[in-house]
């Protein structure tokens, strides 16, 4: 569920999802111009974005309450703060009893309790722990910050350390999960591969 302007950049991305394999048919055009996202890279791997919303930044919460059946029959529902808050508020009215709701919420920003309840997991790393929790003395240590997210709501959370890997926490405690060891070149949507791996395991089951 997104927005793409009626551009040639929109029709490139729902190509890009039909060749994939991805059904589009929740994909709205028009409204404004394709999103953009202008990256750069530094000879570490590490990188700097700007983003230019543009259309994605006018999914309204009207547009997802049209889409209630297409969200309802998901058994996880994979979501990001690049679209409206109010809009990812209105997605977690029409989960389905027994789905999963998975946020990832990046570019960080306080979020209101509804949606922290709603998250199993919410998915973070250092920088956006830090703005959620805000100044609340969590401590230092990944294992502080996952607590204290925890405490806020979500019903699991997963802080993700780069190349140190992730921590996984819930009512059944805290652990850390290692990574592949790789030579980051670029880590440009490493946490939205990481993401999308994670709500596709759970939504085989895992």
């Amino acid at each position: 569920l997104a927005r793409v302007g009626d551009d040639a950049h929109g029709r490139l991305l729902l190509d890009s999802l039909r060749a994939a394999g991805v059904d589009p048919a929740g994909v709205l055009a028009g409204g404004a111009p394709t999103g953009v996202a202008l990256i750069t890279v530094d000879p570490s791997g590490d990188n700097s974005i700007v983003v230019s919303p543009g259309a994605n930044g006018r999914l309204a919460p009207d547009d997802v309450r049209a889409a209630a059946p297409l969200v309802g029959s998901a058994r996880v529902v994979s979501a990001q703060l690049e679209i409206p808050l109010e809009s990812v508020v209105e997605a977690v009215r029409h989960l389905a009893p027994d789905s999963r709701f998975v946020l990832n919420p990046s570019p960080p920003r306080p979020l209101p309790q509804e949606l922290l309840d709603a998250c199993d997991p919410l998915i973070v790393n250092e920088h956006e722990a830090k703005v959620i929790l805000g100044g609340d003395g969590a401590g230092d240590a990944p294992e502080d910050w996952a607590r204290a997210l925890l405490a806020r709501g979500p019903r699991s959370v997963v802080v993700t350390l780069g190349g140190e890997g992730a921590l996984v926490a819930s009512a059944q405690g805290v652990s850390r999960v290692p990574s592949v060891r790789v030579e980051a070149v670029d880590t440009t949507g490493a946490g939205d591969a990481f993401t999308a791996a994670l709500a596709w395991r759970l939504g085989a089951g895992a």
